[in-house]
């Protein structure tokens, strides 16, 4: 049976944050319209880390805060490297962006760092409510032949969408799945494709769901909202569920999976400890390492933010 433990306080204040918010929204109280996507998502990350907690007695925010907050810069980072594919893609715009810089800025960092623990937590909850726990396969061989025909696959991934955006962009969303996953394999790092060899691939499934769940609470609460993305994705674009052409929503169950596979290759950075991994020991400290990474990331993050600036916000406002 599972740990049943008292729902968290912070569970109910995300509760109360986003019900105010939900409210406020259609009153059409301003402010609240062009911020009301870290004013969903930041509640959103709390109520569900707190039934996590409730079902589980463990939890990234309860338990284990510093793996929690540990994902909050790659979270920007990692969506960044896909807003500089739409630099080239042009799939989608920001419209009503504030003008003032250290406005803007702060907020595609608070939006951004919603992605992974959005995603990661609503995986932990489908796995604290014992989704696909009897999910079995035949296992595959543990040869590594595969190695090399996932990364020509990712390869192809990478250049058709640069060099034929119009037809191949969906393609962006697989790129880092192919292209990383040998590498984790390899390295003894988390891998999907070592569940399968042991004959589950139950961490897969529960990703695609979390990223369709993600994907339709993204679309949901940005089509409420003043400060928000809309698309011009080329010949499917006519058909849209909320500001999302339908069959885009096929992007989000792939983009989850990216985004696992990427946190588990960062883990080489921290000796293979990797955010489902709290207590497994770091047995050297390399705070010389951390610094460099961290200066990486915010200059890549700065030079980011400024290509947002230039090709993908349509509009501003005061």
């Amino acid at each position: 049976m599972p740990n049943k433990n008292r729902f968290p306080l912070y569970g109910w204040l995300g509760l109360c944050v986003l019900v105010v918010a939900q409210v406020l929204l259609f009153i059409g109280i301003e402010v609240v319209r062009y911020w009301f996507f870290p004013l969903a998502w930041w509640p959103y990350i709390l109520i569900v880390d707190g039934l996590v907690y409730h079902r589980k007695g463990s939890s990234l925010l309860k338990r284990h805060p510093r793996e929690f907050f540990l994902l909050l810069p790659w979270s920007v980072c990692f969506w960044l490297i896909f807003e500089l594919f739409n630099v080239v893609l042009n799939n989608w715009h920001y419209v009503m962006v504030p003008e003032n810089i250290l406005q803007r800025w702060a907020g595609y960092a608070v939006c951004y760092a919603t992605v992974l623990p959005g995603l990661f937590e609503t995986m932990e909850l489908l796995d604290a409510y014992a989704l696909f726990k009897k999910s079995r396969l035949r296992p595959i061989s543990g040869s590594t032949r595969w190695y090399v025909p996932f990364v020509i696959t990712g390869l192809v991934f990478l250049v058709l969408p640069l060099v034929w955006p119009q037809f191949f962009f969906p393609l962006v969303w697989g790129i880092f799945i192919f292209l990383l996953e040998p590498l984790n394999h390899r390295l003894g790092l988390r891998s999907l494709m070592r569940e399968w060899q042991q004959g589950t691939l139950r961490t897969f499934y529960l990703l695609l769901t979390a990223g369709a769940i993600c994907g339709l609470w993204w679309e949901f609460w940005n089509y409420w909202a003043l400060t928000k993305w809309v698309y011009t994705v080329p010949h499917v674009g006519w058909l849209k569920v909320f500001e999302m052409p339908i069959l885009g929503f096929f992007g989000f169950p792939p983009f989850a999976v990216a985004c696992y596979v990427m946190m588990s290759t960062v883990s080489l950075l921290r000796q293979g400890r990797s955010w489902q991994d709290p207590s497994k020991p770091v047995t050297r400290s390399r705070p010389g390492l951390a610094i460099l990474v961290g200066l990486a990331l915010v200059t890549f993050c700065l030079f980011a933010f400024h290509q947002i600036d230039i090709h993908t916000v349509a509009t501003w406002r005061p």
